[in-house]
């Protein structure tokens, strides 16, 4: 037998990410046959002028010495930056990647094409020109004063991604402190379509609103806006309802300790029995359960033990809680966060009509009554709810409209407009 020697010829590099490569090596791209990285090559979004620069006149309105006259108008009177520029249509998408889908805190520039795409989304429903800003921040206070700085550049700033407890004192600060409204969209945008959802489902089950007992299950950043929009608008209110959350470690009761205020607003406002247990036990005899949680973690008996006629919201994406095949008799109607499935919970429903309007009226600030507002046109757009339809689709004709003109309306009436 003779033997051979094989001699490797490649030679080892490293790359500026610290990963060695070898030279003369074809490293195949495991990504190549993905139509989602093939879409995404170059980035989604590009900057298009809204005015023809064909020769010297236009360059020189467009620019120096034409925009000269422009800016110093602006000193002068800097009301009229909302109607000389782009301001009144421009919203910031502000996240540090600490919150990113199910990802979680994977950070700024793996954030970036979430942010774009929130920006296609923004353009795309609402006619509204969304810029991502991806910043490299993690305290509240860097946040706050990163929103602060940017804010003359904007009508609006949509705060996204962020996790929790920040982003709460993140939104409420810089409300406080900015005049344009500030709209934190996995908070708000989800708690907007759920309670459309919901004002729907309750018909259809023939229910009023006022005596579900609702069971919420996770109560981050998303589980307490839900909670405190149903709250606003009198679900479980009636003495027989109620609101009862439950985080990972059990029912939230007066008992529990060291809660933060956001779970504590479920003890003050909700679990009037003072149940106490897991989510079993919260479950039993409830109308409604909005999951807001994880993957898988609800057992399809537990859900037997809620009243005739439940309503379940399986939000988790993008698998729920528990998949709608599983589901028992008694569960009579069901929403997922999945477009594979009927009503689902997608907060491109609200946000992009929620800023539109906002934008439209020079709004100084985000209420809970637009929020309510937006709901109630949502639901509104659903003329005979049934079992399969508590929410219109977000590619049906006139939602954002709808959304739009409810908001203007609120923002005007309370006075929350520029004058």
């Amino acid at each position: 037998m003779t033997s051979t020697t094989h001699t490797d010829t490649s030679t080892e590099s490293d790359t500026s990410d610290g990963t060695t490569i070898l030279d003369g090596v074809d490293m195949a791209d495991p990504y190549a046959d993905d139509p989602a990285f093939a879409l995404h090559q170059g980035g989604k979004l590009t900057i298009a002028s809204r005015v023809p620069i064909d020769g010297p006149e236009d360059l020189s309105l467009a620019y120096t010495p034409g925009v000269g006259r422009v800016s110093q108008a602006i000193a002068d009177e800097p009301h009229r930056v909302w109607t000389l520029t782009g301001r009144s249509n421009a919203v910031a998408v502000l996240s540090n990647g600490t919150a990113v889908l199910g990802l979680g805190d994977i950070g700024p520039e793996a954030a970036m094409a979430v942010m774009e795409g929130k920006a296609v989304l923004f353009k795309q429903f609402g006619g509204v020109d969304a810029y991502p800003v991806c910043v490299d921040a993690r305290t509240v206070d860097e946040m706050v004063a990163i929103g602060k700085a940017i804010a003359p550049t904007f009508g609006g700033i949509n705060l996204e991604d962020i996790k929790a407890p920040e982003c709460f004192e993140i939104e409420r600060r810089l409300q406080d402190e900015l005049d344009i409204p500030v709209f934190h969209d996995d908070q708000h945008g989800t708690a907007i379509v759920a309670l459309a959802a919901l004002i729907n489902a309750a018909e259809v089950v023939g229910k009023r609103v006022e005596e579900l007992r609702v069971v919420i299950v996770g109560t981050g950043a998303a589980g307490v806006a839900v909670a405190e929009l149903l709250h606003d608008a009198r679900v479980g209110q009636d003495g027989t309802g109620d609101i009862i959350g439950v985080d990972s470690t059990g029912i939230l009761h007066r008992e529990r300790a060291n809660l933060t205020p956001t779970k504590q607003w479920f003890v003050e406002n909700g679990n009037g029995d003072d149940r106490r247990g897991g989510v079993r036990e919260a479950l039993h005899g409830a109308d409604v359960l909005l999951g807001l949680s994880g993957p898988g973690i609800i057992q399809p008996e537990w859900l037997a033990e809620m009243a005739d006629g439940a309503i379940v919201f399986a939000m988790a994406n993008p698998t729920p809680e528990v998949m709608p095949e599983l589901m028992p008799d008694n569960v009579s109607v069901i929403a997922t966060g999945r477009s594979d499935y009927p009503n689902q919970i997608n907060n491109v429903l609200a946000f992009p009509g929620v800023f539109r309007g906002m934008l439209d009226v020079q709004a100084t600030r985000c209420t809970i009554e637009m929020k309510r507002a937006a709901a109630d046109a949502l639901a509104g757009l659903v003329d005979s709810p049934i079992p399969d339809r508590v929410i219109p689709g977000a590619f049906e004709p006139g939602v954002a409209v709808a959304v739009a003109e409810s908001v203007k309306r609120v923002a005007v009436a309370q006075g929350h407009v520029r004058s």
